[in-house]
């Protein structure tokens, strides 16, 4: 049996999400921090601050956790990612940790911040080793929250997390270089990862969860086509491997299945009928397990 560490704040609705549709919600209790799954590999579920989680997997007291890339860099924790789950605050995709300046400044790279500047943040570890490996010397300061809100009169530049920038430029800032990208990661304790009988389960859970991951941006696709069109079809039909096609029972037509891109399947639609597809069906995917 395994315990887990959920995040709370900007990736806890996306994690709670995650988790009911694996199949495994994740239930509130009477205490608001704890939780429980109705699993027979799932012991204590705790929701604690992303920030916190991998140093407490690293420690022993959960044998897996969802956190931040950002996070498990900057605490330094010595933990085993199982698996990127590749969604943040607002869905599926990365965000980035960036050094961003004041518009007006001249600034066209973090290797142009002056020596002695003031950089706020809340990763003070992963600034404080950035600036020191391009050899400036900075005054880190620790934020807690409102980063942006610094600049100018408490510090000259900020390191900060974004998924699009907007709130950087709204508060006159602009982005001058990338620290490093981060995404939701599924990661688990060393000794849990070694121990035979926790890995088997914590698999288990990563192949539930990733399967969901999986399955967001696809759907399948069925339809009927003529014998004599199939090729030019199937030519048109991208899959993951190949699509299946089998003879319908005492007919001209062959019925061919594929999962799909999501984003393309209205452009795709038009061409399959155009090149002779009938009965055209698009059907939602809950799981891909590979």
């Amino acid at each position: 049996m395994i315990n887990i560490a959920i995040p709370k704040g900007s990736l806890q609705n996306q994690t709670l999400q995650l988790f009911a549709q694996a199949g495994l919600e994740i239930k509130r209790t009477e205490r608001e921090y704890n939780a429980r799954i109705d699993d027979p590999r799932v012991g204590k579920v705790k929701i604690l601050r992303p920030q916190e989680i991998p140093t407490y997997v690293a420690k022993g007291y959960f044998d897996l956790g969802i956190s931040g890339t950002d996070w498990v860099v900057e605490s330094g924790a010595v933990v085993v990612t199982v698996a990127e789950l590749d969604y943040g605050k607002q869905g599926p995709g990365k965000v980035k940790v960036v050094v961003a300046v004041p518009e007006a400044q001249r600034a066209a790279s973090a290797k142009d911040i002056l020596p002695g500047s003031r950089i706020s943040t809340e990763y003070p570890n992963l600034t404080r080793k950035f600036f020191a490996d391009l050899g400036i010397p900075v005054e880190v300061e620790n934020s807690f929250g409102a980063t942006e809100a610094k600049v100018p009169e408490l510090a000259d530049a900020v390191v900060d997390l974004t998924e699009t920038g907007s709130t950087l430029v709204k508060n006159g800032l602009k982005i001058v270089d990338v620290i490093l990208e981060s995404t939701s990661e599924l990661i688990a304790n060393k000794n849990s990862w070694a121990d035979p009988e926790k890995r088997e389960e914590i698999e288990a859970i990563e192949t539930m969860l990733f399967a969901v991951t999986r399955a967001r941006g696809k759907v399948l696709i069925a339809l009927n086509v003529p014998e004599d069109r199939i090729e030019e079809v199937i030519a048109l039909l991208p899959s993951m491997k190949r699509p299946t096609v089998s003879k319908l029972y005492n007919s001209g037509f062959y019925a061919v299945q594929s999962v799909v891109d999501r984003s393309g399947i209205n452009l795709l639609i038009p061409l399959l009928k155009k090149a002779g597809a009938e009965d055209i069906i698009e059907v939602a995917i809950s799981k891909i397990v590979p």
